[in-house]
């Protein structure tokens, strides 16, 4: 057995259709004034969220965006802090928590998470923030969410298209949880098994957008993404994804989508027990091609120019790519990435070593 080191996340999880009705009295265990964040295309959910506050409701703040930009996040801490709330109840995906994240980093505020997306942001000490085009992330457990209420209910309102793409966002993190420099043996299960569900249920979501069994396995495996990505580090995949929408502001959930199976294919020689670990939990027989099938299979885009990637910032891609060495299981080489920008951006499948043996 490998030595490792496992450190548990402290969130409390409330998971199962209908527990959003909970909000009350979960937000009451860690604070008394909350102020309910959303964007503004859900801005009617989070007042349906301050209607089960009651009078633990100080007030909505609907200005969550993709990146969390620092002008956005200047503008929601001087609502917090003109309604002297206590804690946040963010309502949403990705966006929404990212924007709790950023609020708490400076003021230190509780938040209570209400995932309506498969982000998987609320279970992890993760913060992103974008400034002048470039997005910084950090680790700091002031953001990690005290609870998060996972409700499939609430997913209903992602549209068919939405669901599989931040599906596969979900499904990224499984992935580089299995070739993470701090894997371990815990978290390469949850990373099976969330690949596994995520899987199987995402093309019944995309294909009966009503199916609550399948809505609820796809959150179930959304939120063992979200434990892998806050418990171990990530790779190439996540820094290429974070170099595209800060850079170009390309939309979250698609940009790691269509660039996944490119990453997996890059790191497939290096990283061959997590391959074959990826391939079983999803039924295929090369991981690489697999992710890229599932993408097609859930009708999302497979080209990052059809996102608005411009083909003249490739080269910058590479460039912010190569810089601020990071660990990833294969070498960070010029070509080789060249290659992997090139296929995600016209949209053409992964050639993974399998793939090319089989040719």
């Amino acid at each position: 057995m490998q030595a490792f080191i496992y450190e548990p996340l402290p969130t409390r999880v409330v998971f199962g259709a209908g527990t959003f009705d909970q909000v009350r009295a979960e937000a009451a265990r860690i604070a008394t004034r909350f102020l309910v964040l959303a964007t503004p295309q859900q801005a009617q959910l989070a007042e349906q969220a301050a209607q089960k506050l009651g009078d633990l409701c100080a007030g909505v703040h609907a200005g969550a965006v993709m990146h969390v930009p620092v002008p956005v996040v200047d503008e929601a801490v001087a609502v917090a802090e003109g309604l002297g709330v206590t804690g946040l109840v963010a309502v949403g995906g990705g966006s929404t928590t990212g924007l709790a994240k950023a609020i708490a980093l400076r003021t230190g505020l509780p938040i209570v998470a209400v995932p309506t997306t498969y982000a998987g942001s609320e279970m992890t000490p993760i913060w992103g923030l974008t400034e002048d085009g470039v997005k910084r992330t950090g680790r700091d457990p002031v953001v990690l969410p005290r609870v998060a209420i996972y409700d499939p209910l609430l997913t209903l309102g992602l549209p068919a298209a939405l669901s599989g793409v931040s599906g596969l966002n979900a499904i990224a993190h499984c992935v580089e949880g299995l070739y993470s420099e701090t894997a371990n043996p815990l978290v390469s299960l949850m990373a099976e098994e969330g690949i596994r569900a995520l899987a199987k249920s995402l093309p019944i979501v995309v294909r009966d957008p009503g199916n609550i069994e399948a809505r609820g396995d796809a959150l179930y495996g959304a939120w063992l993404g979200g434990v892998i990505l806050g418990s171990v580090g990530m790779a190439l995949h996540h820094k290429l994804c974070h170099t595209l929408g800060g850079t170009f502001n390309l939309p979250h959930a698609e940009t790691h989508a269509i660039v996944l199976p490119h990453a997996a294919a890059y790191n497939a020689a290096a990283a061959p027990e997590a391959m074959e670990r990826i391939a079983r939990a999803m039924a295929v027989p090369d991981a690489p091609r697999g992710l890229y099938d599932l993408l097609v299979a859930v009708g999302a885009q497979t080209a990052l120019r059809d996102i608005g990637m411009p083909e003249d910032g490739l080269a910058k891609v590479i460039g912010l790519a190569l810089t601020n060495p990071y660990y990833n299981p294969a070498p960070l080489v010029a070509e080789p990435l060249r290659e992997l920008i090139d296929n995600a951006f016209v949209g053409r499948p992964p050639a993974s070593p399998v793939a090319r043996a089989a040719a």
